[in-house]
């Protein structure tokens, strides 16, 4: 897609995808080129490149209204069981290539979907299965995403014993109608009880999901929002300001009715509550790690994030899921009966694939890094032999003769008000033939 509007011209939020979650972008990778995965993982890694480990799991008990990933909502337990099985096959599938062979993740993250919509008899079965062909005993870390609503007491004490040391619920925000009108599952009163019950388990961290701009958000909320998430301490917070992908159900809703502004809040008033929060975050104790997460103390980690954005090898496995592997980006089959058919029929279920050069691994892991806040530019020059104050050298006196960032020697420095955009300035570290381009 064309980059973002400047939000000093155009603060509406319509449709479209705002956030910059990989590169190049997910519209150029191709069908037809699906080989070179395949292809790529018959090789042995690089030496010393991490490794780590995403499992998608699709299942939701009603889709909300923002949400743009890949989900089902009208499978029964046979489904799941099938569905189950199939990325058991496909973890065994790619544990024989080279690529994967005795690698033992890092990092480990269950994603979806909700992956808590399992009950404990599925997350056993899937857990269980998956490390008999990739286990990963000394993963530093194991995420998993929840939905309030879904964690009975006795499924927290199972995710714990499972090995979870980061539990992220989606808690999204605090009120009741505001969960409502957006479609949520779960409810408010969901999120204390589940919450509890997690602390006094003793997961290592806890992570707390909040969305700035939700339908029907106000000042007066977000505050209590925020007022809320200080009183529950949680070790780690991560707030995303709302966009508006076309394949959600508020996209299709303003399609219908030939709305172009999106029933949302402004990006300006968006940043603003995402300041806020920030701000007073800080004043408890928390400290600002990326543009989207605090964190309390110095324990709380994000390894998945730090490792994709740092070039680690990350293997997808499940519908749909994306991977990074060997300088290759791919994507597995879209659509879930198709994605089992072909992971029973013996095959890997990889559906579009691409190439990222040298300089292309170099703009992806420069502008997630940039998320950061501040980047030290001399990892890039030991990394690439490209020193990035040369080779991005426009775009970086743009943004600084703009105010966004700063550079003090080798590092750049984004300052509050950037980071909190930082998403609409990346673009102009693309190379030309990607800036004009649908992102996904």
């Amino acid at each position: 897609m064309s980059p973002p509007p400047d939000p000093q011209k155009s603060e509406a939020t319509t449709a479209g995808n705002y956030f910059v979650a990989n590169y190049p972008p997910f519209s150029c990778w191709k069908r037809e080129d699906a080989g070179l995965a395949v292809a790529r993982l018959a090789e042995s890694p690089a030496e010393d490149t991490p490794f780590g480990l995403y499992v998608h799991i699709p299942f939701c008990r009603k889709r909300c209204d923002f949400c743009y990933f890949r989900v089902y909502t009208d499978k029964d337990s046979r489904a799941v069981r099938r569905y189950i099985n199939a990325v058991i096959e496909e973890v065994r599938m790619h544990a024989e290539n080279a690529a994967v062979k005795g690698r033992k993740p890092e990092f480990v993250y269950f994603g979806g979907g909700t992956p808590s919509y399992l009950s404990v008899d599925q997350l056993t079965m899937l857990f269980e299965g998956i490390q008999q062909h990739l286990p990963w005993d000394s993963a530093r870390e194991v995420t998993f995403e929840c939905e309030p609503g879904t964690l009975q007491e006795k499924k927290i004490h199972a995710l714990k014993d499972l090995g979870i040391t980061r539990l992220s619920l989606g808690v999204e925000n605090f009120d009741p109608d505001i969960l409502e009108r957006n479609n949520r599952a779960h409810r408010a009163k969901e999120i204390d009880k589940a919450y509890d019950i997690a602390r006094e388990v003793g997961f290592r961290q806890i992570n707390i999901d909040l969305i700035a701009g939700m339908v029907g958000e106000t000042d007066a909320n977000w505050q209590k929002c925020i007022e809320r998430t200080i009183e529950m301490a949680p070790d780690s917070v991560t707030i995303y300001q709302m966009e508006i992908p076309y394949n959600t159900t508020v996209a299709s809703r303003m399609k219908e009715s030939g709305e172009d502004t999106a029933p949302v809040a402004d990006w300006q008033t968006k940043r603003r509550w995402v300041d806020e929060a920030f701000s007073a975050l800080e004043q408890h104790g928390y400290h600002v790690g990326s543009a989207y997460t605090a964190v309390r103390g110095d324990d709380a980690k994000f390894l998945y994030r730090d490792g994709l954005w740092h070039g680690a090898d990350l293997l997808g496995v499940g519908v749909a899921s994306f991977s990074h592997v060997g300088g290759v980006h791919f994507q597995n089959v879209h659509d879930f009966d198709p994605y089992i058919e072909v992971v029973e029929s013996g095959q890997l279920p990889i559906h579009r694939a691409m190439q990222v050069d040298a300089d292309q691994r170099l703009i992806r892991e420069f502008i997630l890094q940039l998320k950061l806040g501040s980047v030290d530019t001399s990892y890039f020059t030991n990394k690439f032999g490209v020193d990035p104050l040369v080779r991005f050298a426009e775009p970086l006196a743009k943004h600084k003769k703009d105010g966004y960032l700063t550079i003090e020697g080798t590092r750049v420095i984004i300052a509050r008000h950037g980071l909190l955009q930082v998403d609409r300035l990346l673009h102009d570290f693309f190379a030309q033939e990607h800036r004009a381009v649908r992102y996904a």
